[in-house]
């Protein structure tokens, strides 16, 4: 595995980490409403997912689901039907008072790891990046530097992106019009819930 290939997996994943989804929609409405280490805890979660993903990727997994359609189909639904949960549950409470921020959980970590391993899209996307950039077989030792290399670089670009968002101005933005920012997010997050479940 060559440094120049390793770079530009790196690459590709953040164009990936910065084009608009619903985990990016997710991190920001956490971390703007809940606070910076709710926003890394959900990050951390987010990672840990699309880490996993990689690693099944390299195992093969996509032939499994080749195999087992119906597995991929079921995934595929439990996920839209959590965004579609998290929807509705933003839009209940866009008017409800925020508590305390910052606040240490595992619910903000699992709510991450949840979002992201309901889209086994993103397994595949992983696939087809690492046939494009590691053509040849790769050691089990090489395969974990890139599992590992792909957790650091999510879970950098997420503490980083919990940063900013949770800085006092970018907090007192949101806290100035909830209702509307959450009911934006509810949106957003139903619409990208319904697309995983209509498309094939």
């Amino acid at each position: 595995m060559s440094p120049e290939a390793l770079l530009a997996f790196n690459l590709v994943l953040l164009a990936a980490l910065a084009s608009p989804g619903a985990a990016m929609l997710y991190v920001i409405k956490t971390t703007v409403s809940a606070g910076r280490m709710a926003g890394i805890q959900t990050g951390l979660g987010l990672g840990s997912a699309a880490a996993c993903w990689t690693l099944a990727a390299f195992l093969g997994l996509e032939s499994l689901f080749a195999l087992f359609p119906w597995a991929y189909g079921a995934l595929k639904v439990g996920g839209a039907l959590y965004l579609i949960w998290l929807a509705v549950q933003t839009w209940r409470h866009a008017r409800a008072a925020l508590g305390e921020g910052d606040a240490a959980g595992a619910r903000y970590f699992l709510s991450g790891i949840l979002v992201n391993f309901g889209n086994p899209k993103s397994m595949l996307f992983a696939a087809a990046v690492i046939l494009t950039v590691f053509p040849a077989p790769l050691s089990a030792v090489h395969i974990g530097v890139v599992v590992l290399n792909h957790l650091v670089l999510e879970l950098l670009f997420y503490t980083l992106f919990a940063l900013a968002l949770s800085a006092p101005a970018p907090r007192a933005g949101y806290l100035a019009l909830k209702p509307v920012f959450d009911r934006i997010a509810a949106t957003l997050l139903g619409a990208f819930g319904l697309r995983l479940l209509l498309e094939k």
